[in-house]
């Protein structure tokens, strides 16, 4: 009889959930049941790619983003009584799945009360250190004693230099037993005609989403180039329109937007950690826009351009002409990296 593994990615934009994409796919190759259960738009993205497989909706953090990048910290802690209360009814809700589905096994994306300690429950995370400011200790602390209730940590980055991660997946002293993957992503790169000068790729929590949406078309609505906005918004149909010379995509699933990515000269999008993995695996030129406020981003954004891999502004200060400024960066250039899944599905 196959094993169930429960798969839950945090809904937090999209990312978490397009990292368990190679992970379901591999669960799948190797005669495992996958059961993906999370929230919004991250379980309607994974119902697109899994029609076949069971969804399950678990409780929603309803974590956003506030408007103004200096008040980010203010608004978590603002927020953090509601998402207590959610990951205790996610605790609830995975103790009751578990009996329910017969679950065998748990990967944990991100999805902090998701775990238990009848069956194997593996934490994928890339922030063993999680950037927060003068308060970075404190988070740091906290995330870890969480990893601690799970077997196991995987960590989607090559355990030696050159990291992509930095000091987020890289801490010393740490005790958890962790499994370096490489680079997780669900694209492969591949030779094939340019089509598009600019990929406008969006995602996120609101309302910083749609902000940058709206600057970037505003920016771009009398350039003559060719350009794809793909807004990261997943509803029951998909939907193409035209904004001036942009071509908008209200979302795009795995294969349209692997050809679209491998397609584009370059990049425009957030320095969300799954985006680096993708485009470092594709090979692409890109531009990032750090969310406000989102310390995490920042710092990747900030690194990657100390490195001469990848330029940088902050939102505000975003101009057509700073784009100027790609021709002097590397771009991103890792490669797929061979994961040993049998041998990381063994602990189910």
């Amino acid at each position: 009889m196959k094993k169930r593994i429960l798969v839950a990615p945090l809904n937090w934009g999209l990312g978490h959930a397009t990292r368990c994409i190679p992970i379901i796919n591999q669960l799948l190759r190797y005669n495992y049941t996958p059961v993906i259960a999370s929230d919004g738009i991250a379980l309607a993205l994974l119902k697109k790619e899994f029609p076949d497989l069971e969804t399950i909706a678990l409780p929603a953090y309803d974590v956003t983003y506030a408007k103004k990048g200096h008040f980010f910290k203010w608004k978590l802690l603002k927020d953090s009584p509601k998402l207590i209360k959610a990951i205790k009814a996610e605790k609830k809700a995975t103790k009751d799945l578990i009996e329910t589905y017969n679950i065998d096994g748990i990967i944990s994306d991100n999805r902090l009360g998701v775990h238990s300690k009848k069956i194997p429950s593996v934490f994928i995370t890339h922030q063993l250190q999680v950037l927060s400011g003068n308060t970075t200790w404190l988070s740091t602390k906290m995330h870890q004693r969480i990893i601690e209730k799970f077997n196991a940590c995987w960590v989607p980055d090559h355990e030696n230099e050159p990291s992509l991660s930095g000091k987020l997946g890289h801490l010393d002293g740490i005790e958890i037993p962790i499994q370096y993957l490489g680079p997780l992503s669900r694209f492969e790169r591949k030779s094939i005609e340019t089509l598009y000068d600019i990929t406008i790729l969006l995602s996120g929590p609101e309302p910083q989403r749609t902000l940058l949406e709206t600057q970037l078309l505003n920016a771009f609505k009398t350039d003559t180039r060719r350009i794809l906005c793909v807004r990261g918004v997943i509803e029951d149909e998909q939907t193409i329109t035209k904004n001036g010379n942009i071509k908008v995509y209200n979302f795009m699933t795995g294969k349209t937007l692997e050809h679209a990515l491998n397609s584009s000269e370059f990049v425009i999008s957030r320095s969300g950690y799954t985006t680096v993995m993708d485009l470092s695996v594709l090979g692409k030129k890109a531009f990032f826009i750090p969310t406000p406020g989102q310390f995490e981003q920042e710092y990747l954004a900030e690194r990657l351009d100390e490195l001469d891999l990848v330029p940088h502004c902050k939102q505000d200060n975003f101009t057509i002409k700073k784009l100027d400024q790609l021709e002097l960066y590397k771009g991103l250039d890792g490669q797929n990296t061979e994961i040993d899944f049998k041998s990381l599905f063994s602990l189910f």
